[in-house]
Formats: structure tokens, sequence, C-alpha cells
């Protein structure tokens, strides 16, 4: 599984980054990114998911 941000969809409210912030960061226009070795486990990442108010992230099989 990999964490995917739909970037057409993200609105960078940043909700995720205040979930799960070792999981996301915002890039320097304030939209959501996956941090660089995230793994799909975290155990925030559902409430990140459920708190995204665009429903921008979800999980993806590789």
């Amino acid at each position: 599984m990999r964490i995917v941000i739909d970037t057409e969809v993200c609105i960078g409210a940043g909700q995720c980054v205040l979930s799960a912030p070792e999981t996301f960061t915002q890039d320097d226009d304030g939209f959501s990114e996956v941090r660089p070795g995230a793994h799909p486990d975290s155990p925030r990442l559902s409430l990140a998911i459920q708190s995204c108010p665009v429903g921008a992230i979800s999980l993806r099989e590789e």
C-alpha cells in the first residue's frame, strides 16, 4: 500500500499534518505532501485520512 494525495483536490487545509505529522508535511505553497519514508501503517494515518475536508488522501495498492 502507498499513501496518495490527490493534488487536484487538496486545498491545503493542513488537517493531515495536524493529525499525522510523522506522515505529512506541507510544501511552500501550503499543499500537503507525504513525507519521504512515510509508512502506510502509521497509527494516526486513518485519522488523517478521515480529517481531510475534501477527501484528497487515500491508500492504494502498489
